[in-house]
Formats: C-alpha cells, sequence, structure tokens
C-alpha cells in the first residue's frame, strides 16, 4: 500500500522533540514499510500535501493530528482515489473517535493495517468542506472569540475556560431565518449544529443518531433555557439516548440556507468563521473514501 503521513508536530497539548518523532517514524515503518512522512509547517499545509498524495496516485494520506488537521487533509482528497485515514493527536479528536480509532499513537497506527476503506459523507458550508460538524450559535461564539484572544495574547485551557463562561452568561441568540430543503423556519436557538458525524469530540455527542454515509445531515437545535435546565442536562450529551427538558431536537437536513442581516459567526469542524447575511450548508454523499477501522 502506497500511503503518506501528514504530521501535524503542533497539534495536542504538547509539541513533539525530536526523541518523539524518530520513534513515531519507526512505529509507522515497522507497520507499513516503506511509507512516507511529512511534517506540515503552516496552516493550509496539509491540503497541499494531500493534494499532492492525491496526484501521485497514493493509496491513502493519513492525518495525525486534530480535527482541524484532518479538515485540511481531507479538502485534498475529496472527490480522489486517494483516502483519508486518521490518527487522532488533538484534544477533543472528533472525527477520529467518530470512526473509532484509538487515542494511542501505536495501537491507532496497527489498526490502520486492518482498516476497510469507505466512502463517507462531507458537509459544505459556504462551498467550504468539514467532515464532523458545522454551527452557528453560542460554540461558534466562543471559538471565534478563542482565535482572536490568541492574536494578542495566550492561548491554552483557562483561556478558553474564561471566554467559555463570560459567553455562556452574556450571550443572546440571534434570530435566523432558515430554509430547511424548502421549508422555511425562523429560530432563536442556544446553538443550530449541522451533524455528519455524532460528536463535537470527548464524546460530547450533540447528534448522537448521526450516520457518516446515509447521505444527510441531521440538524441539531439546542433551545435557549435557564442556566440551570442547561447545566442539568449537560450531562446528557455524552449518552446516547438521554435528552431531559426537550432542549434538542433533531430533523434531517440536505440543504439549508441561514440568513441574519449583518455578521453570522459559525464554525467548521470547529474553526471559526464569519460570512454576511447569509450561510449555506449543504450535504456532499461519499465526498471521499475513508479509511475505517475494524470494530
Amino acid at each position: 500500500m502506497k500511503i503518506l503521513f501528514i504530521l501535524n508536530p503542533k497539534s495536542g497539548k504538547t509539541q513533539l522533540d525530536q526523541d518523539r518523532l524518530e520513534a513515531m517514524a519507526k512505529c509507522i515503518q515497522m507497520n507499513f514499510p516503506g511509507a512516507d512522512m511529512r511534517l506540515t509547517k503552516a496552516a493550509g499545509h496539509a491540503t497541499e500535501l494531500a493534494k499532492e498524495a492525491a496526484a501521485n496516485r497514493y493509496d491513502a494520506a493519513v492525518a495525525i493530528g486534530g480535527d482541524g488537521t484532518i479538515n485540511e487533509t481531507a479538502r485534498g482528497l475529496a472527490g480522489t482515489n486517494t483516502a483519508l485515514g486518521v490518527i487522532p493527536k488533538g484534544s477533543g479528536n472528533g472525527f477520529a473517535r467518530e470512526l473509532g480509532m484509538p487515542l494511542l499513537f501505536e495501537e491507532a497506527v496497527m489498526r490502520l493495517q486492518r482498516a476497510n476503506i469507505h466512502p463517507c459523507d462531507a458537509g459544505r458550508a459556504n462551498g467550504e468542506l468539514f467532515l464532523n460538524l458545522a454551527g452557528v450559535g453560542i460554540e461558534a461564539e466562543i471559538a471565534w472569540q478563542f482565535m482572536e484572544q490568541g492574536k494578542t495574547g495566550n492561548r491554552g485551557m483557562w483561556p478558553y475556560f474564561k471566554i467559555g463562561a463570560k459567553t455562556v452568561f452574556s450571550y443572546k441568540p440571534k434570530t435566523l431565518e432558515v430554509d430547511l430543503d424548502g421549508t422555511p423556519l425562523t429560530l432563536a436557538p442556544l446553538t443550530l449544529v449541522f451533524a455528519n458525524g455524532r460528536q463535537y469530540g470527548s464524546n460530547f455527542k450533540i447528534a448522537p443518531k448521526a450516520n457518516l454515509s446515509d447521505g444527510e445531515l441531521d440538524m441539531v437545535i439546542v433551545r435557549d433555557a435557564p442556566k440551570w435546565k442547561l447545566a442539568l442536562s449537560a450531562p446528557s450529551f455524552f449518552t446516547d439516548n438521554w435528552r431531559p427538558f426537550g432542549i434538542t431536537e433533531t430533523t434531517h437536513a440536505k440543504h439549508a440556507v441561514i440568513r441574519a442581516p449583518g455578521d453570522i459567526v459559525y464554525h467548521i469542524d470547529g474553526e471559526p468563521r464569519k460570512t454576511k447575511d447569509q450561510l449555506e450548508i449543504a450535504i456532499q454523499p461519499g465526498a471521499l473514501k475513508v479509511m475505517f477501522p475494524e470494530k
């Protein structure tokens, strides 16, 4: 199997030293003799490397990183015969968990040996690919503020927690006009999520019935509610079925247009974006091939 491993050395909680990089390369060669490994150098580099792999007819390109690195790699592979493989090295690792990949690097590499390649859907948000989730609302606003904080201050869990805590108490949902597969809706949700996969990461399942290969997105409306109800319902998102207080409503979606005057802050696979007046969401069935580990 001709395979390229694309490693983001800055993903995860700690950066890799030379000894760890050499150990990872050795593990890859033991399991995939002759495989190539490239390190990303900047944002967008994983997409370039993935496109090169597809042009050179690699059987697979394996992203080693978080959801952002995986998303970048997928963009370079969509519509090609080169399959996407995933080894988690991020914080939440939403898409890797969705595939059932182990979090331990060495175990994940071995699981790839027994992977099966299947078509996988992808979503599009204003034309941009997402594998797992896209959405508008409070989590997109937190992601945007955290990105802005990172330009001038510290990143990490503590700044993220402070921004999140502040936003939870100050956020006021916007009224959205939504055209859902031709049906008009007026919503003012705490968050509105379009889910290809089930979870944000860390097994927080916003759409427990979502399926990566069913040709549809799950649109999840999370209603605004008193803070005590939101706090009590939070643990339920780590389960597959329990959703108390009617906090969420889920429906299937193939195409949606979201309209609101002015800026619309949204995210794709956790990465914040901003557009004006209108956001278009669509499903792209069988957009790329993905290496699914044996169960």
